[in-house]
């Protein structure tokens, strides 16, 4: 299967969701297919939504070692561990369908001057009762402070500077006035990914 089902990294979402913006009042909303980006124009942040699905079906299984073969519809094969939190290993039968539910969130916004900090991680995980398909929803959210390193105005870009000290350049929308935006300033980008997980029978 594609690396879809695991969890994504908050590089690989940053560039696409520099360009959402958004506040409490939301002014516009954008949808793409499974994507939904709200912002208020002329203020720096955002939300961006993202879902997708994917269907895969179990071709093998070792008992021994808790691995589960999938195949997807497009022929993609991978080989996912069942790790201990998977108590209902044992209900999983070749033919049975995988079906996940992916969800993507990533909320920008500039910290007020004062406003305390949130970064850090928490999780949430449900899963189905004893003996029945294994099936759950987990979800992490992670919440890291940006400082803005440069603006150019010229090309309509600032550079962040991430918490592990890169830097990463971003194209901000046309409708943020950057000559407003100072260096220095918190950038704070609160990721959210929920993976919605059941078995089923053919």
């Amino acid at each position: 299967m594609k690396t879809k089902i695991s969890t994504l990294g908050l590089a690989a979402l940053l560039p696409a969701a520099i360009l959402a913006v958004t506040s409490c009042t939301t002014e516009h909303v954008v949808t793409k297919g499974p994507d939904l980006i709200a912002f208020k124009v002329g203020t720096p942040g955002g939300v961006m939504v993202n879902t997708y699905k994917e269907t895969a079906t179990v071709t093998a299984i070792d008992r021994a070692t808790r691995e589960v073969t999938l195949v997807t519809k497009d022929g993609t094969k991978s080989i996912v561990k069942a790790g201990p939190e998977v108590a209902n290993f044992a209900q999983i039968e070749v033919g049975d369908r995988v079906k996940a539910t992916v969800t993507d969130q990533v909320v920008i916004f500039v910290r007020k001057p004062g406003e305390p900090s949130g970064d850090g991680a928490s999780g949430v995980v449900a899963l189905a009762p004893l003996g029945e398909k294994p099936g759950g929803l987990l979800a992490d959210t992670v919440e890291i402070t940006a400082r803005v390193k440069s603006v150019d105005l010229k090309r309509h870009r600032a550079t962040l500077q991430l918490p592990d000290g890169t830097s990463k350049t971003f194209d901000v929308r046309p409708d943020v006035d950057l000559t407003k935006e100072t260096v220095g300033t918190d950038v704070v980008i609160c990721t959210t990914e929920a993976v919605a997980v059941s078995v089923e029978k053919p």
